[in-house]
């Protein structure tokens, strides 16, 4: 995997890309946003008649006839606001006037909390539609972002698992995701809301007083040079933090699965130690987060708070000296003002909010960006029937991290109908050679043969489907057995299900669990015993009834009764098939056509049991005996 942390502005603007489409969404919450923000700022400009009715200070003009509200409403000929947005303050004033204006102050005043009620009554349903819409959006990408993360991962070799640890995949497609959703999805709401909330709130201010706006907006400049500069430290330790939540995910799944282990060696404490240090790591780091996300905030708010008083100071002035403001209207200004702070504030913690999620962003994009290093070519043809041989032709095999040889110049054919043992001591390259001709990985050089093609020109999926493998650990799924054994069919018929596990000896266990083939298995299998997990995966490659099979130490971990019965259902599937058979108990590859000895990469041995037994200086006849006199011990 890449580890060069990906670029902070193209992660954001890639996960926007998974928003595009939801693009009929995003026009919704634009609409519902707008009137949102109109209805807003109208719920707060409403304040300055509802002062002006309640508490009027001013002379009365000459002309008796103009009812209170119409005087107070109409705007005097000198003004501090803006001269366009003054005339369009005006406008809706005298809107609002023909409305509001009657002889009664009591029912002008009905009229006031009528509109005020309406405005907040349409500011709270567009705020509900808008909500959903955008939660709508935010969870849609999410899940399209975890679906095409958990895709990609399916289309990655062996090789790459190899190299990652199972907790950090499990920490970024859950953790970091997550960390995502309530980052960048929580700040689209912000930054969708927000601005368009701080523009309303300007034009309104502005409209009343163009000098007192520029005064509150003094704070601005400061407060984006510190929050540029909290969001790069704040990026890093998110990055960090991600990280190692991805360790504590991978030491829990760990530890958790070999509980019996760290119980049998008496463990606990010291894993206790060990986890706690992880944790401790975890609270400073949180820590660190914590104290820069939180002083964005407190500092911005003191700015405001300095920008309040001048406003305040200069504003006094302008109603009690020159009077080029009206004391409603100043009024109605401050509450504007405290109603522009809390957009200010949200959008500066929305930045500290991205650096994080996009630190988050960045550990999955370098899962999805991971090249897939195994897969069909343009060019593959299906895989319709195995007719003839398969043919390793001078293989070769080396993990990339180390670039140590796994397997070196590995030279043999199989013909259609034979079995073949491959036997040899531990990490001799046994599985791996195997594990290649399902692909699982591709050779590093030379190649394998399957009629005379490269198994590399065949279509990967049809490959695979004329090859059934069974591990020495079962690997099963918290499921029914029904489930488990028809894993890879769609729809198959219960008698066949039936017939695999009759052809696996699994049917008689299966019938006497109280749900019989409904029964489901536990996590692992693990409410099944080693013997009957194996018996199922035989059952369930049986009724895969591939041509070519792969039994890799079947029946290494069985008792003796368990092995038996495994055995029987291995050779019963072998019949007409092309078997390669991987075993250390070498009594089982006695009727092997062909047996394969394997030592540090190589081939050093290859024929039939009775000439490789008859070689006293070749290493299956000292494996053989060495295997021979410790069943005797045994004895």
């Amino acid at each position: 995997m890449n580890k060069t942390r990906l670029n902070r502005r193209k992660v954001y603007f890639r996960v926007i890309k998974y928003v595009k489409p939801y693009w009929r969404h995003l026009i919704g919450v634009l609409l519902t946003t707008i009137f949102f923000t109109i209805f807003s700022g109208l719920s707060i400009y409403l304040t300055i008649p509802l002062l002006e009715t309640l508490f009027q200070t001013e002379i009365q003009a000459e002309n008796s006839n103009l009812s209170t509200v119409e005087l107070n409403l109409k705007p005097k000929a000198e003004t501090s606001g803006s001269g366009f947005l003054s005339s369009i303050k005006d406008e809706l004033s005298g809107v609002m006037f023909s409305f509001i204006d009657k002889p009664s102050k009591r029912e002008s005043l009905f009229r006031i909390c009528l509109i005020i009620v309406l405005a907040f009554l349409f500011k709270a349903i567009f705020g509900y539609a808008q909500s959903y819409l955008m939660a709508y959006v935010e969870q849609g990408f999410i899940r399209d972002l975890r679906n095409q993360t958990f895709a990609h991962l399916n289309k990655l070799s062996l090789r790459y698992f190899t190299n990652e640890r199972i907790g950090n995949l499990i920490s970024r497609i859950t953790n970091d995701i997550t960390m995502i959703n309530t980052g960048i999805s929580a700040s689209f709401v912000t930054l969708a809301k927000e601005p368009l909330l701080l523009i309303v709130f300007l034009l309104l201010a502005l409209a009343i007083s163009w000098q007192l706006t520029i005064l509150s907006l003094v704070v601005m400049p400061f407060s984006l040079v510190i929050i540029s500069w909290l969001g790069v430290k704040l990026y890093k330790q998110s990055y960090l933090l991600q990280a190692k939540m991805a360790d504590l995910t991978s030491f829990l799944q760990e530890k958790i699965y070999g509980t019996k282990i760290v119980k049998a060696f008496n463990m606990e404490n010291r894993e206790n130690e060990n986890f706690f240090s992880l944790t401790n790591h975890f609270f400073k780091i949180i820590l660190k987060i914590t104290r820069i996300r939180n002083i964005a905030s407190p500092v911005t708010e003191f700015l405001s708070i300095v920008a309040g008083v001048l406003i305040i100071w200069y504003g006094g002035i302008q109603v009690l000296e020159s009077q080029t403001l009206k004391a409603s209207e100043f009024l109605g200004f401050l509450f504007i003002i405290f109603q522009i702070m809390p957009p200010i504030k949200e959008l500066s913690n929305v930045a500290n909010r991205l650096q994080e999620s996009t630190a988050a962003a960045s550990r999955v994009f370098e899962v999805i960006d991971e090249p897939v290093s195994v897969t069909s070519s343009p060019s593959s043809k299906p895989f319709n029937e195995f007719e003839d041989k398969i043919v390793f032709d001078n293989v070769s095999f080396y993990y990339e991290k180390n670039h140590v040889d796994i397997l070196n110049n590995i030279d043999f054919q199989v013909n259609r109908g034979e079995v073949i043992a491959l036997v040899g001591p531990s990490g001799a390259g046994k599985t791996t050679l195997v594990d290649l001709l399902t692909r699982f990985y591709d050779v590093t050089s030379g190649a394998i043969l399957i009629d005379g093609i490269d198994i590399r020109d065949y279509d990967l999926k049809s490959l695979r489907d004329h090859i059934g493998i069974v591990t020495q650990d079962s690997i099963l799924f918290n499921d029914s057995i029904r489930n488990n054994i028809s894993y890879g069919f769609e729809n198959p018929l219960d008698e066949e299900i039936i017939e695999a596990a009759k052809a696996a000896n699994a049917n008689e266990f299966i019938t006497k669990l109280h749900m019989g083939y409904e029964t489901v298995i536990g996590e692992r299998g693990l409410k099944l015993s080693g013997g009957q997990r194996q018996r199922l995966s035989i059952a369930r490659a049986l009724l895969k009834n591939p041509p070519i099979m792969i039994f890799d130490e079947a029946t290494s971990a069985l008792d003796s009764e368990s092995e038996i019965l495994v055995q029987e259902a291995i050779e019963r599937m072998m019949k007409n098939r092309t078997t390669f058979v991987i075993a250390h108990r070498l009594s089982t590859v006695r009727k092997a056509n062909k047996i394969i000895v394997i030592d540090k990469g190589k081939i050093v041995q290859i024929g039939r049991h009775n000439e490789l037994i008859s070689d006293t200086t070749g290493l299956y006849n000292r494996l053989y005996t060495l295997q021979f006199m410790m069943d005797e011990e045994s004895e």
